[in-house]
């Protein structure tokens, strides 16, 4: 993370924005990317004064909200063979297993899974193209998007933020202590929710195969 830093320090600010949108909306549509890992080195970017925090927000959500959507969309039109495809195309991270457990989480939690899976990178990925592909309507999908993608997106940068700027006026002899307290205050920033998020997640490997089962269209509420 810190080389992330350093590279996105050398970028002019519009570029940086630019980048976390991209990265952020791209990891969205259901292509494993560092998303969450550029949210954080932006963020700690604002701290210095090399960024604004706003802008590092604005471009987060609407990367979130915006890719998240585009996912549905492909999902919708691809299915269940589209997310067999990215299965394979990506085993190490959207293989048949984190398929099934994904499934899962939206067969028990239908669009609060989308919610609190902006908190969960597995989650994060596939919301988008999970849901299409499970017909979960749009406007109910949309809600939770847009909700959790900008309580992730504001949470994490400003409170990064605000310990960043803590951190550089106390231990300016200390940069390296600084950003360590930067980085476990962003993730305890997210804690409760992470903690809530783990109950989307299945028991053990029979649920697993229970998941990966096609999914009863009234499932999804």
């Amino acid at each position: 993370m810190i080389d992330v830093s350093h590279w996105l320090s050398a970028l002019p600010p519009v570029a940086v924005y630019l980048i976390v949108a991209g990265v952020i909306g791209v990891e969205s549509m259901g292509v494993p990317l560092p998303g969450e890992i550029v949210l954080v080195s932006s963020a700690l970017l604002a701290a210095t004064g090399v960024v604004e925090p706003e802008w590092v927000a604005i471009a987060a959500a609407f990367g979130a909200i915006a890719g998240d959507s585009i996912g549905y969309a492909v999902g919708r039109r691809g299915g269940r063979p589209l997310l067999a495809r990215l299965g394979r195309r990506f085993p190490r991270h959207l293989g048949p297993a984190h398929l099934a457990r994904a499934e899962q989480s939206f067969a028990r939690h239908g669009v609060w899974a989308v919610f609190f899976g902006r908190f969960v990178a597995l989650l994060r990925i596939l919301a988008g193209p999970l849901a299409g592909a499970l017909h979960v309507p749009y406007r109910r999908f949309l809600l939770a998007n847009a909700a959790g993608g900008l309580v992730w997106a504001f949470g994490t940068t400003y409170l990064l933020y605000s310990v960043g700027r803590a951190a550089e006026h106390w231990l300016k002899d200390i940069s390296w202590a600084g950003l360590v307290l930067a980085v476990l205050a962003g993730l305890g920033s997210t804690w409760w929710l992470r903690r809530r998020a783990r109950r989307l997640e299945p028991a053990g490997p029979a649920d697993a195969d229970a998941a990966a089962e096609p999914v009863r269209a009234g499932t999804d509420r």
